[in-house]
């Protein structure tokens, strides 16, 4: 064993923002955009050969901009043959993300520490995807476990039975039952219609009912997450978008309405799939506690438009949201972690 002292980090790396919970108190979150100055004169202007979050995204037109993950894996990874040298320039920024975090954590300490790390993953990521997260890690961090994401979820807020975890992010949405035990394959659901979907269709319906506006997938992100609700009792949504370079308000209330529902159907089948494979003794105590977490938790009326399918198909049913949902996976993260005994982690480092 090592003398430095033990710096034990959760870590969710996702599509859209990217989490880390220390137990050295730091607790923070970096939206996943990496930029890089495009030419001379925007290094003189930034001042840096890297940049990362609001700063790449407030920059961006000095900057390559990139986010490293994609649909809950490393952008080209399952293309590895035919595009080698666009996996090999995400992978690197996937390496910059992930060691910038471990930086923000580091600059707590006034001396060296050792860094064991919990990193998590879509419920269902591929053996390929999580060798490729270690290996990214290894020089970043002295020690790494990947978990599924929406299992370390459920182990952070101690809820360990009888429930189903659904963890919506921007990339996946993942869901986990859990019975008492590590989860297995039969256990988890990974969707990739999750937040950027939301996206893509909410800019679909603005185009659709609104050609004359000048839009950008990053200011319907922004409208998104400010107003996201499937209420059809929510106030109206109007933004200010350019028409011909004139702020102008637009009414985006249906059009936000039919984004945010487009996601419903596959979660709302994806639950009743895994309850009704769930041994039947057991059924109606996971239909009480479904459990919503991620940045798309905060969807308004999503927990009630889940909660309505549920009665309907499966009798009836309770949904929730996390606490902290934004944190709940890295904070998940931290605790396994810290319960992992060393000699699991020594173990790990000689393999």
């Amino acid at each position: 064993m090592s003398n430095l002292k033990v710096l034990n980090v959760g870590i969710d790396l996702g599509t859209s923002r990217s989490v880390i919970a220390c137990d050295n108190g730091v607790r923070t979150f970096v939206p996943s955009y990496v930029g890089y100055p495009k030419d001379m004169v925007s290094r003189k202007l930034i001042g840096k050969d890297v940049v990362f979050g609001l700063d790449a995204l407030k920059n961006r037109l000095a900057l390559d901009v990139r986010r490293p993950f994609e649909k809950g894996m490393i952008k080209y990874s399952n293309m590895q043959d035919v595009n080698a040298a666009e996996f090999e320039t995400y992978k690197k920024v996937a390496h910059d993300l992930l060691s910038h975090l471990i930086d923000l954590v580091k600059a707590e300490e006034n001396g060296p520490v050792s860094v064991r790390a919990v990193l998590g993953a879509p419920a269902l990521a591929s053996t390929q995807n999580k060798k490729l997260l270690v290996e990214i890690a290894r020089d970043i961090v002295d020690d790494v476990l990947i978990a599924s994401e929406p299992f370390a979820v459920a182990y952070g807020l101690g809820i360990l039975s009888n429930a189903l975890i659904v963890d919506i992010g921007a990339g996946t949405i993942d869901l986990c039952r859990m019975q008492g035990s590590i989860p297995t394959e039969d256990d988890q659901i990974t969707l990739t219609r999750a937040g950027d979907h939301i996206d893509e269709v909410f800019m679909r319906e603005i185009k659709l009912r609104h050609p004359e506006v000048d839009i950008t997938l990053n200011m319907v992100k922004q409208i998104k997450e400010n107003n996201s609700t499937i209420s059809d009792k929510g106030e109206c949504v109007v933004a200010m978008l350019p028409i011909k370079g004139k702020p102008t308000p637009v009414d985006v209330t249906e059009e936000l309405l039919i984004a945010c529902r487009s996601i419903v159907p596959d979660v709302v089948e994806a639950i009743r799939v895994l309850i009704a494979s769930f041994d039947p003794e057991f059924q109606s105590l996971m239909k009480e506690n479904v459990i919503l977490a991620g940045g798309g938790s905060q969807i308004g009326g999503l927990a009630r438009e889940i909660e309505k399918f549920m009665q309907e198909n499966l009798g009836y049913g309770k949904v929730i949201k996390a606490e902290e949902p934004l944190f709940a996976g890295a904070n998940g993260g931290l605790m396994l972690c810290k319960d992992m005994p060393n000699e699991f982690w020594d173990e790990l480092k000689n393999k």
